[in-house]
């Protein structure tokens, strides 16, 4: 068995902004990545056109700037070239290729025990730590819904992850399952490769422009909550009108309480709404079944596509391996005890789970690599 000061597993953001607070504390540390390189969803599992939803100072890890010759709203390449900066420079080196399969505290070493497969060897390989951080990320596991006919369908369907550019869909029918900021932003780079397009909005939702959420974002520190969540609410409408006659059913809640309650994030518009006011995008109601190439919808209504692609978020999979942490992550793998959200008990941490993007992950990568240097240098007796 390998032991280890620090086990982090993950090696997307959250995990590389820890492993840079650690780095900079001296904390020894591994980190355990179960694919073949960091960031994997931004390297490749993104598309072509994505750029940080928003402004580069809110999404800055901790420790490192953004070149000040990157645009506001950088762009997927750059980012990785941070990112890459990034590693190189805090001498981060991550495992590849380490599928945990348990992570358990062992009350009589007082250790964490963690049982790795290498999928690479596929050999089963062992370690423990004193601490143990939780750094997975909230995009673990790309997630498609159950729909009835499915199986039927005779063209092309596939998850998020997998779109890259709109290129190869000119003239072709394409529905977009999912309204968040990835299938506002698919849709619109299908339209504009000549895709015939489609997208379902199923739930309620608020969209706004980047422009607002970044006055929003500097604004939080000097209006009320309530306050501000009217005055984005009311600049969105002026900007946007009433969206309900397009198909977007309007939101009773403000964006930032249902941020804070759902977590469900408001949608950055980058020019989709234009498309669907002039009817370039087809705004669809919930799916209900498919049947060969038609697709049937709430409203009764059945249209045939040649492709379907589900921007339907993802799920978190900690439950299936991480044991005794009840108390700290919900079912759905999130964190649940805010404001504390990044600390656990008996060594245990989560860093990224707080909904809080990029900048609540250097927040939870500083706070845990501070209290493990604490503890290390004044050990409980």
């Amino acid at each position: 068995m390998q032991e280890e000061v620090v086990i982090v597993v993950g090696a997307g953001p959250a995990g590389l902004a820890t492993a840079a607070c650690l780095h900079l504390q001296s904390v020894p540390y591994i980190i355990l990545e179960r694919e073949d390189c960091y960031a994997p969803l931004w390297k490749k599992k993104a598309y072509d056109r994505l750029h940080l939803h928003l402004a580069k100072q809110f999404c800055e890890l901790p420790h490192m700037s953004f070149p000040a010759a990157f645009p506001t709203y950088v762009p997927r390449k750059q980012f990785l070239q941070y990112l890459e900066d990034y590693v190189s420079h805090f001498k981060i080196s991550p495992l590849y290729q380490r599928w945990v399969e348990s992570a358990n505290y062992n009350e009589l070493t007082k250790k964490w025990h963690v049982e790795v497969r290498n999928t690479n060897s596929n050999e089963m390989e062992e370690f423990c730590s004193r601490f143990l951080v939780v750094a997975t990320g909230e995009t673990s596991d790309a997630f498609i819904p159950e729909v009835e006919g499915l199986n039927t369908f005779t063209g092309e369907f596939f998850h998020s992850t997998h779109y890259k550019s709109g290129k190869e869909y000119n003239n072709k029918n394409v529905l977009v399952v999912g309204s968040g900021n990835s299938g506002m932003e698919i849709a619109l780079d299908l339209s504009n490769h000549g895709a015939k397009t489609s997208i379902v909005v199923r739930s309620p939702l608020h969209i706004l422009s980047r422009e607002t959420m970044y006055l929003a974002s500097y604004l939080f520190k000097y209006l009320p909550f309530n306050w501000l969540e009217s005055l984005v609410v009311m600049v969105s409408r002026l900007m946007y009108g009433d969206l309900t006659k397009y198909g977007i059913p309007r939101a009773e809640e403000g964006p930032f309480t249902m941020k804070k309650k759902y977590n469900k994030y408001p949608v950055l518009d980058v020019g989709t709404c234009k498309k669907i006011k002039s009817g370039e995008i087809q705004v669809l109601p919930a799916m209900t079944s498919i049947r060969g190439n038609d697709v049937l919808f709430g409203d009764g209504r059945s249209h045939p596509f040649e492709v379907i692609i589900f921007a339907t978020g993802f799920k978190r999979s900690t439950n299936k391996w991480l044991k005794g942490d009840d108390y700290l992550l919900n079912e759905d793998g999130f964190s649940k005890a805010f404001p504390n959200s990044w600390k656990g008990k008996n060594g245990l941490y989560c860093a990224g789970l707080s909904g809080r993007g990029f900048h609540g992950m250097g927040m939870d990568g500083q706070n845990i690599a501070n209290e493990i240097k604490s503890l290390l240098e004044c050990p409980k007796e």
